[in-house]
């Protein structure tokens, strides 16, 4: 079974619903299941500047507040933290993710998105790091063993098609799991709803529903799972 993942970088849930899926995905494949993971890119906010700007700075004028955004950042520490992940932040800083997602896509045509997708959710939530810095990025591509030449054009054309496609098929909202092309999953569910969603859709392969993406309304990360546009 092929399933996509529509996910940023600066998108907590994202991380949450990453590692929630890959849990789902360990328990599948024990009962014999057979599943292969594309990350696909998504970006909540293609126009941010990788400056230097404190998350909680950048939250607090964006969602009326700093007690909202102390508040909102607060559950979801506390939800990731149940899931095993550290969100630290109080030295996040906000970045344009247009180059990770460069990285992402080196790394899987080597054989290590995954590497390279939870390192830069750990580079971002708990360590950091400026996921924008071409210097970080380039670090972090080290650490992995990955060949990227960001300061290129490595990986920029097949980024920006698929944000092309993500536009087209009408994804808003992530994290999102699209199966067999065919069926989505919004939200950081818990690990059994996305267990139940693979088996349920082994069971309706063949079908071809159109694609109606469940895509929260709103536009920012919200309290029940989602980051939306």
């Amino acid at each position: 079974m092929k399933v996509e993942i529509y996910s940023d970088i600066v998108c907590p849930w994202c991380y949450i619903g990453h590692t929630r899926f890959a849990r789902a995905v360990e328990r599948y494949r024990a009962r014999g299941g057979e599943v292969e993971v594309e990350f696909r890119p998504f970006q909540l906010m293609p126009d941010a500047e990788s400056n230097g700007e404190p998350t909680l700075k950048w939250a607090a004028a964006k969602f009326g507040g700093a007690e909202r955004a102390a508040q909102m950042f607060g559950h979801v520490t506390d939800v990731a933290a149940g899931d095993g992940l550290t969100l630290d932040f109080d030295h996040s800083v906000q970045a344009n993710t247009f180059d990770a997602h460069r990285l992402i896509q080196l790394a899987g045509e080597q054989g290590k998105g995954e590497e390279a997708i939870y390192a830069l959710f750990r580079a971002h939530f708990t360590d950091g790091l400026d996921v924008g810095s071409r210097e970080v990025l380039a670090g972090l591509a080290d650490e992995i063993g990955v060949r990227a030449d960001l300061d290129g054009e490595d990986g920029a054309a097949a980024v920006k098609e698929e944000l092309s496609r993500a536009r087209a098929l009408g994804v808003s909202s992530v994290p999102l799991f699209l199966f067999e092309g065919q069926f989505a999953v919004s939200g950081a569910q818990p690990e059994d709803t996305l267990l139940a969603a693979l088996e349920e859709v082994a069971e309706r392969t063949g079908q071809s529903p159109a694609l109606k993406a469940a895509n929260a309304a709103g536009d920012a990360c919200d309290d029940e799972g989602y980051c939306a546009v």
